[in-house]
């Protein structure tokens, strides 16, 4: 068989089961939440979520920071400027328990060192990416029901195919497509009175994330090791991708609708994976 009968096969095959996911019919599919509702998860997820990936531009040369020599002390290649960064930091959802207007802007500990803030102390906007990830495997998972009908489909699978998917499915045992993800864009601030451990916004701050993250405790505003500081991320756009397009919202969600959420609606969902036993076709009225 030709690559482009096979492609087209495979393509027509996904096409298939998507449109009819094994636990139910097409007839039946479940109504896609609306931007304001996926606001609603993503607040929860926000709130539950310890770690998410902030990326930054590096500045041209010519308006590169010098942050009191770290750039030097990190030795810096030359020709970045204009080239995005990507990494990993801690975050927390603490304004509303140290008593600052609640509007979804995720708290986080700059450390003057790193990257992303020198960068973001060099005038890039930044962006957070965050997904669910389920303390709970499904029930059923979506991988080996969905290739094993393309497989069929296309008149292969045998037992090696079927052990390679259990396989996958022990390392990864949910479907990340499927889930929840979103990203946050705007630029950092400092939270005003943070820094100060002996005010409430800073004792509560602090208090908040290192619940979260118990080893942040040893790089908390006025620590010996590290100049760090509690600032924001002032939300100014909301990209959110629910899942599979025909049962969840994607696409951007009004920073408005984000910034209106209360904290009793978000307390109020569940998020698919946090009860055992939860079906990775369901969406939220059905966990």
């Amino acid at each position: 068989m030709k690559a482009a009968s096979i492609l087209a096969l495979c393509t027509s095959a996904v096409a298939a089961v998507i449109s009819s996911p094994s636990d139910g019919n097409s007839q039946n599919l479940p109504r896609v939440p609306t931007s304001y509702e996926s606001a609603v998860m993503g607040r929860r997820i926000l709130a539950l979520t310890p770690l998410g990936t902030i990326a930054t531009v590096f500045p041209y040369d010519e308006k590169k920071s010098t942050n009191d020599g770290a750039d030097a002390q990190e030795n810096r290649p030359a020709g970045l400027g204009g080239m995005p960064s990507g990494l990993m930091e801690y975050i927390a959802d603490c304004e509303g328990e140290a008593g600052i207007d609640d509007i979804g802007n995720p708290t986080i500990l700059a450390l003057n060192i790193e990257i992303n803030f020198k960068n973001a102390a060099a005038g890039s906007n930044v962006s957070l990416a965050v997904q669910w990830t389920p303390p709970h495997p499904p029930a059923k998972q979506i991988k080996s029901t969905v290739m094993g009908r393309i497989l069929s489909s296309l008149g292969f699978g045998d037992d090696k195919d079927d052990q390679a998917s259990t396989a996958a499915a022990a390392a990864l045992p949910y479907s990340a497509a499927n889930l929840p993800r979103f990203s946050l864009l705007g630029h950092i601030e400092r939270i005003e009175g943070g820094d100060d451990r002996t005010s409430d916004v800073g004792a509560k701050l602090a208090s908040c994330f290192v619940k979260t993250h118990p080893d942040a405790r040893y790089w908390l505003p006025g620590n010996r090791i590290h100049e760090s500081h509690f600032v924001r991320l002032v939300v100014e756009q909301v990209y959110w991708i629910g899942g599979f397009g025909d049962r969840a919202y994607i696409g951007w969600i009004p920073v408005e609708e984000w910034n209106n959420v209360r904290r009793a609606e978000w307390e109020s969902i569940t998020l698919p994976g946090e009860k055992k036993g939860w079906k990775e076709w369901s969406v939220q009225e059905d966990l």
